[in-house]
């Protein structure tokens, strides 16, 4: 695989404002906000999209759901609320070819999927 711009922020090749990180995952400010609040949370273990999660354990995916929860919290979203994203795939709008989850908040949102 192409090394990413993620790649290289999880390496300290480029900077980034990270706000929470674990043995887990890395979570720092998207540099293109949508929300008040934008973060994105990216895996530690190399994954290309949602679809290599196929091949972790349910042990690690779990782990990983774990944590984008704790940086929400850490985040201080966890009491009004918050949105996750995850986009998967060019047709679902992935751009970066390392899978990673949008926290969005901070303020309410628009465009509400029940």
């Amino acid at each position: 695989m192409d090394e990413t711009i993620f790649d290289k922020i999880l390496a300290k090749k480029i900077p980034a404002q990270v706000v929470y990180e674990d043995e887990t995952v890395l979570a720092f400010k998207d540099l293109h906000p949508q929300a008040k609040v934008h973060v994105l949370v990216i895996p530690k273990t190399r994954a290309a999209s949602l679809q290599d999660f196929a091949f972790w354990s349910p042990e690690a995916t779990g782990l990983f759901f774990h944590s984008v929860i704790k940086v929400a919290k850490t985040l201080g979203l966890d009491q009004r609320g918050y949105r996750i994203v995850m986009n998967t795939l060019s047709d679902g709008g992935q751009t970066v070819a390392y899978a990673h989850v949008h926290i969005l908040g901070g303020e309410p949102l628009s465009g509400a999927f029940s």
